[in-house]
């Protein structure tokens, strides 16, 4: 039977299944770091076809409670996501503090963070890049690419681009480790003080390239965030363009309400 009715509403089987499973992970029978049973075994469990079972997976995997990976299968998450606080993470004081906002957010959600430098040197700036630092397309900026690992995991990658007539004199933005407070910091050092982060974030399919990156499954959600550091002189010295592994991330901002 496809459907069981309850409460007059006819629901789907797959979806019985998925919030079966889901129970399952919530209340401890399946725990974090256990392997979902597979395929073949829920169909011999349930006595349901193939397909009705990886709709119910489609919902599990929706429930943001396992990790899938290509393989391997689904498995039980052991770590909430990191929650980002885009009103006050870029805070001088963090900065001051010595405080990186991806280090800062992990330490405080309990997971053990860390940050594998891909690519730091000159490049020529894309034309989407350009015209949010104001320059032609093509001109010199510093790229400095980082990929995030999250207890292990991959999690995160971030392309800074920085104007090279800004940076030029900043030795540290050259190197892997720029020092307590990251680029940002170091900026401010030099007198970019800044004035505001503008963050534009768009929810998508990940590329193929991207899903390997990430160690994910092919077309799973990504949240593409594109952030432009401002001073107080009205300049963007930096566009940090991220992908983020969207099950990883929770999105939380404070709107002030007074003029």
């Amino acid at each position: 039977m496809g459907t069981a009715v309850g409460g007059g509403r006819a629901v789907p089987r797959y979806v019985q299944i998925a919030e079966e499973i889901i129970q399952q992970i919530r209340a401890g029978v399946l725990k974090p770091g256990d392997l979902v049973p597979s395929e073949s075994e829920l169909v011999e469990r349930y006595g349901v076809s193939g397909g009705t079972i990886r709709k119910a997976m489609v919902e599990v995997r929706a429930s943001g409670l396992v990790d899938t990976r290509h393989g391997k299968g689904s498995i039980v998450k052991d770590r909430p996501p990191v929650r980002l606080r885009s009103s006050d993470r870029f805070r001088a004081s963090h900065r001051r503090g010595g405080k990186a906002a991806y280090l800062a957010e992990s330490a405080q959600s309990g997971a053990t963070a860390k940050v594998s430098v891909l690519y730091i040197g000159p490049m020529e700036a894309p034309e989407d890049i350009a015209d949010r630092l104001d320059v032609p397309a093509g001109t010199q900026v510093l790229a400095r690419r980082r990929l995030y690992f999250r207890n292990g995991v991959p999690v995160e990658t971030a392309s800074s681009y920085l104007p090279w007539d800004v940076v030029k004199d900043i030795p540290e933005l050259f190197a892997e480790n720029p020092g307590p407070g990251g680029i940002y910091a170091r900026l401010e050092d030099d007198g970019h003080i800044f004035a505001e982060f503008v963050e534009t974030l768009t929810a998508r399919p990940a590329a193929k390239a991207e899903a390997s990156e990430l160690v994910l499954s092919p077309g799973a959600p990504v949240v593409h965030l594109l952030r432009n550091a401002v001073t107080e002189a009205g300049r963007v010295v930096e566009v940090c363009d991220t992908l983020m592994a969207a099950d990883q991330f929770v999105f939380e901002y404070r709107i002030p309400a007074a003029d």
